[in-house]
């Protein structure tokens, strides 16, 4: 099994910490783990995205040109990586500023609707974790005893109260994912 990941989003929206919350759940699980980010200059509100890559194997590349799951929070990053998608793949979406849906026929949709559930709890912070939950619902990859052990790897020590709120947090994405379109 092998697993290729892009995450994409806006700076600050918490793509790298999912993709390294995914990819430290994934080394506890000792699987084979590559994660790569990806961002400009200016970081928080600027273009950011990460790979990920889980796999039963040796990985030989951490740099790919097509996914087997795409996790877009952005216009930009729409644009940019509906066309990487693998035949058959998955895309998850998260429709708030996303002005133009995917169209792709060859590929499973899902939305789900992370920024509005975290403005409705107050909760802007666990937006992330709710995406993780959506896509961890399509593709258990890993454990939740290892979701809770890359939690506690990557988040400071100083903020390891919250991982409560942020398994809490998983379990509600996995809650409100919609399908958009499946093969």
């Amino acid at each position: 099994m092998t697993e290729e990941i892009i995450i994409a989003g806006f700076g600050g929206q918490g793509v790298l910490s999912m993709g390294k919350i995914l990819a430290y759940s994934g080394v506890m699980q000792n699987k084979e783990v590559s994660w790569m980010p990806s961002y400009g200059p200016e970081m928080r509100g600027g273009t950011a995205n990460v790979t990920v890559i889980i796999s039963d194997e040796r990985i030989s590349s951490p740099i790919l040109n097509e996914f087997d799951t795409a996790i877009i929070l952005n216009q930009q990053s729409m644009d940019k990586f509906e066309k990487s998608v693998k035949k058959g793949g998955l895309l998850i979406y998260d429709p708030n500023g996303i002005t133009r849906k995917p169209s792709r026929k060859d590929i499973n949709i899902y939305s789900i609707s992370a920024t509005d559930k975290a403005g409705e709890l107050g909760l802007s912070k666990i937006f992330n974790m709710i995406v993780l939950g959506g896509f961890l619902k399509m593709k258990p990859l890993v454990n939740p005893e290892n979701i809770h052990k890359g939690l506690e790897k990557s988040l400071p020590k100083r903020h390891h109260n919250l991982i409560p709120e942020n398994e809490k947090a998983i379990e509600l994405g996995k809650s409100l994912l919609t399908p958009e379109q499946v093969l």
